[in-house]
Formats: C-alpha cells, structure tokens, sequence
C-alpha cells in the first residue's frame, strides 16, 4: 500500500513501515475486494489519505478529529467534515460555519464546503475512520483504521508541541487519553450534528479559543 500512498515527506518519515504492518495489510485486502465486488467506496481511492496529503507534519497546527468520511455520493474529499467543491454542505457542516460566523462576529464565505483552505493553513483534518460504503455509515469502522488514526495522533502528540485538538462528541474525545495535555490544548464540546448542536456546540467559540492559543505560543493564526 506505501508504494501507491504518495505522502509528504513529513508523514512518509513518521510512518515509515506503517503501510506494511499486519493490520494495514488487512485493510487493503478489504478494501480491493470492495472495488472489485462493485461496491461505491468514500472517498475515491486518491483522496482517502487527503488529510495527510493537504497537510504535512511539520505544517500541522490544529488537529479536528471526526468520525468516518460522508456516505453520500460525491460528498467525502478526505478531510473531515468537507465535501467537494459545488456538493451541498451536510447539517454537521452547516452547523460549523454558524458557529463560526458567530464567534467571529463576522460574515464570512460559506457558500463552499471544501476545507481545503484550512489545511494548507496546517488544519489537520482526520477522519477516526478513513473509508466508508455508500450509503451506509460506519460500515468500515470495524476494520482497523483505529489503529492507524491512533498512531497518527499518538505520533503528533509525541513529537510536536503546542498543538489544539479539537474534538467535537464522545467518539473524538476517546482520543484524549492519547494527548498530553501539558503539551497541547483541548478543545472540546458535543458534535454539530443538529442532534446534539444545540447541546454545548453553539456558544463553544472553538475557533477563537484556538487562535488565541496559537498567539500565545508565537504561532501563527488560522484565517478561519
């Protein structure tokens, strides 16, 4: 899998020989089968490690944790909660940008859903879950990709410092048992799912909070 996985040279330095352990060996048997067999897998095959992709190691400021990739067709880029350009904004996404204009206290451009432009600003955008089957949400949560995203944030907790994490409902804040908080910032509230939204998300000013951070340690801020 490493050979067909194209990572920046940060990542490909930290997770070197990670695509040749079991478990991920595991991973790429299932997911051929998958294509084989004819079933729509999310995102396309080149956007699964996205996140990675869009931003490197030694640019990652922010870490947003989210569950597993939208299961509607056209919808998953690889980072958490984007969707390609022109594709409608999810509620979860929908609910973000809300919040985010009113911790700004600003109108800001949210007719696109593609957050690319907050990875290349070293937003790291993670999925818990990588893959999923069309129309059938956490169909691939079972499949070892807890593993890997654990390395990951195991890996960024060990050796970066004065990251955020912000992690949005339970399934993101099982990870903070892998973050040392005397190194980093948590952020954290319930999910902005409208299920749950209404509960904490709203009012939470995650965005302000972590560029305030950010200034304090002489990093620079994201343009939200």
């Amino acid at each position: 899998m490493s050979k067909e996985i194209k990572l920046p040279n940060g990542w490909k330095n930290k997770l070197a020989g990670e695509f040749e352990k079991e478990y991920m060996i595991e991973i790429k048997s299932f997911l051929l089968d998958c294509y084989k067999s004819g079933k729509e897998i999310y995102p396309k095959s080149s956007e699964i490690f996205n996140a990675f992709t869009h931003c490197d190691f030694n640019e990652v400021k922010v870490v947003i944790i989210g569950q597993d990739p939208y299961h509607g067709k056209g919808q998953a880029n690889g980072l958490c909660f984007s969707v390609n350009n022109n594709i409608p904004k999810p509620p979860s996404l929908v609910n973000i940008f809300k919040e985010l204009e009113d911790d700004l206290s600003k109108k800001i451009d949210t007719e696109n859903g593609n957050l690319e432009r907050w990875a290349r600003q070293g937003v790291f955008l993670l999925n818990s879950t990588l893959t999923v089957e069309k129309n059938k949400p956490m169909s691939h949560s079972s499949i070892g990709w807890d593993i890997f995203t654990d390395k990951v944030i195991e890996i960024l907790n060990k050796d970066s410092e004065n990251l955020v994490f912000i992690l949005w409902g339970n399934h993101a804040q099982k990870k903070i048992e892998k973050i040392n908080i005397s190194n980093h910032m948590i952020i954290k509230s319930v999910h902005p799912s409208p299920l749950s939204a209404h509960r904490g998300f709203f009012g939470s000013k995650p965005f302000t909070k972590t560029n305030n951070y950010l200034k304090s340690k002489n990093i620079s801020e994201i343009n939200w």
